[in-house]
């Protein structure tokens, strides 16, 4: 595996430096996460698309980059422009949302990526990239849950990338799954402190 990991392209290693700032400052509800987040995507979204032939998660990054612009004004100005939002809980019917969508909306799209592409993984990619789509908007709401959302979708790309050997993504996914972690617990802290 070492082996693999200094035959990493430069790419790689740009995705890897800028995701980790990304979510650890996410985590700590930084408004800052949403500049590294961009620049972790753009450089991801091409790694996917002609490193790894994950299309699915070369559209998804492609969407976190659209969504940071989204993310920062969100953050910064609240859902009426009065000030920065803060941590919301979901409700149930949220919840019942979320996970249909999600799994229709990726059964669709694995279908899609199976009969006309070549691409790897197609179902797995496709669904998990359908709940971090959603998991996403999740973030930029401020609603707590995302993180709970957001270990099962890194715990599930463990396997994708691994079993597609991008060991550097697999190393990441595996950061990201301690980190979303913290980022629950922090966010739960001060949603507590909100309230």
């Amino acid at each position: 595996m070492l082996e693999e990991i200094y035959a990493l392209s430069w790419i790689d290693w740009v995705v890897t430096i800028t995701g980790i700032i990304y979510v650890v400052l996410a985590a700590k509800e930084n408004i800052w996460c949403w500049f590294w987040g961009f620049i972790s995507c753009s450089f991801w979204a091409y790694a996917d698309f002609y490193l790894y032939q994950l299309y699915a998660d070369g559209f998804l990054q492609l969407f976190y980059a659209g969504m940071s612009a989204w993310g920062l004004w969100q953050w910064q100005f609240g859902t009426k422009g009065k000030g920065p939002s803060p941590i919301r809980k979901m409700e149930r019917h949220e919840h019942i949302w979320i996970i249909s969508l999600s799994v229709i909306g990726g059964i669709l799209a694995g279908y899609f990526l199976s009969t006309y592409t070549d691409a790897a993984a197609s179902y797995p990619d496709a669904i998990t990239t359908v709940f971090a789509i959603m998991a996403t908007y999740l973030v930029v709401q401020k609603k707590l849950e995302n993180w709970l959302y957001w270990m099962g979708i890194d715990f599930v790309y463990l396997f994708i990338y691994g079993s597609q050997g991008a060991y550097l993504f697999v190393l990441i996914m595996l950061i990201y799954l301690i980190v979303a972690y913290y980022g629950w617990r922090n966010w739960t802290r001060r949603y507590s402190a909100y309230t």
